[in-house]
């Protein structure tokens, strides 16, 4: 068998971000061509891959008709934060090339064709999930629509849970979120007369104070929400000058997609009035916006079932992670589920400089994604 544990620390130690994730690719499609899959898509929304293993007794792809056999996909991310693999997409990726390799052996093992007889089984290792962009970019490059996708799977490793425990999340497996830019816009005029120009500043302390009333529900209310300042850059260091600029940066955060239209549209509100009040013009944008991963019941109950069947211990969480996951992308167009797994109990938290994925994961990970494809 193949030394995925060195795979992962070769993966390690060449971390690259979102959109440079190169390296991965090429170790990636490194290794497809030792298996036997039958379409390999490369560069796919940037440095992304997506391997398929076409039913035995399935409708074979052309280039020119979508294949209608049911088709059961998994996802891995593929790149690193600036501080290194600090999330655990290094092992997420080995994870998969894993899978890959149990997926040939059960199409190439006789006795076990039967497995994937009746649907197809693709993997996809996604670039740029960190950014938010990298889903988004899979999907317009037209790849996974020629499949018939009818389960879409993913997990992501959880410090504070011992190594290999399933943790399950009913309805919202991740936050969504977004970064919000305020601009507001009022007239500069000499610091003397002050009377004279638009400064935003009281406006800015409006919003703090406006902004800090939308937090205050427990993490266990489906209706949470949140709201955090992230930086605020007023006027200029001229002393002679009133203030008539400013812009203010917020991250808004909700447990469903539907609370964080809400939240967005009451805070647009609240930027409105404010502006209004202080006679100042108000412009906006979204950085990295999050949809909510918002899980199918009955995928929740399939890995269930295929986590016990390999007495892997299971665990629900009733509040969903507050961080956020950009395969909520897949999850807004197909059935599918996102779990984790614990990755130990005394693991650094994730993006902390100390954090490593434990190479321990890797095997059960696979396995239980090869029970969810295959039911083996």
């Amino acid at each position: 068998m193949t030394d995925y544990t060195a795979i992962r620390r070769d993966l390690h130690n060449h971390p690259q971000t979102a959109g440079s994730e190169n390296y991965a690719h090429d170790m990636i499609v490194r290794h497809l061509q030792q298996l036997h899959p039958d379409r390999v898509f490369t560069h796919v929304g940037g440095w992304g891959i997506v391997a398929v293993w076409e039913a035995a007794g399935g409708q074979k792809h052309t280039s020119n008709q979508p294949d209608t056999t049911p088709t059961v996909a998994f996802r891995a991310d593929t790149d690193a934060l600036p501080i290194g693999h600090r999330c655990g997409h290094d092992g997420h990726t080995t994870i998969l090339m894993r899978l890959a390799e149990l997926v040939d052996e059960a199409k190439s093992a006789s006795q076990h064709s039967s497995l994937i007889a009746n649907h197809n089984i693709l993997l996809l290792w996604q670039p740029a999930e960190e950014t938010g962009q990298g889903a988004r970019a899979v999907m317009e490059s037209g790849v996974l629509q020629q499949y018939n996708i009818v389960r879409f799977y993913a997990l992501h490793n959880l410090p504070g849970y011992p190594v290999g425990t399933v943790v399950l999340c009913p309805h919202t497996f991740a936050a969504a979120s977004t970064g919000v830019v305020y601009h507001l816009d009022g007239r500069e005029t000499h610091a003397s007369t002050p009377e004279l120009g638009l400064n935003p500043g009281r406006a800015v302390a409006a919003m703090i104070e406006r902004f800090d009333a939308f937090n205050g529900s427990s993490v266990q209310d489906a209706e949470f929400r949140q709201s955090t300042l992230i930086c605020v850059n007023l006027g200029s260091p001229a002393f002679g000058t009133s203030a008539g600029h400013a812009e203010v940066m917020f991250t808004l955060r909700a447990f469903s997609n539907d609370v964080m239209q809400r939240l967005l549209a009451d805070a647009n509100k609240a930027v409105d009035e404010i502006a209004a009040r202080w006679g100042l013009t108000v412009t906006r944008s979204l950085v990295e916006p999050f949809r909510a991963t918002e899980n199918t019941a009955e995928c929740v109950e399939e890995i269930r079932k295929a986590a016990e069947s390999l007495s892997l211990d299971v665990c629900c969480r009733v509040e969903p992670n507050r961080w956020s996951e950009d395969f909520a992308e897949y999850l807004s167009e197909y059935q599918g589920a996102m779990f984790g797994m614990g990755s130990g109990e005394s693991q650094a938290e994730l993006h902390r400089p100390d954090y490593d994925f434990p190479d321990a994961l890797i095997e059960p990970a696979a396995r239980l994604f090869l029970r969810l494809a295959t039911g083996a």
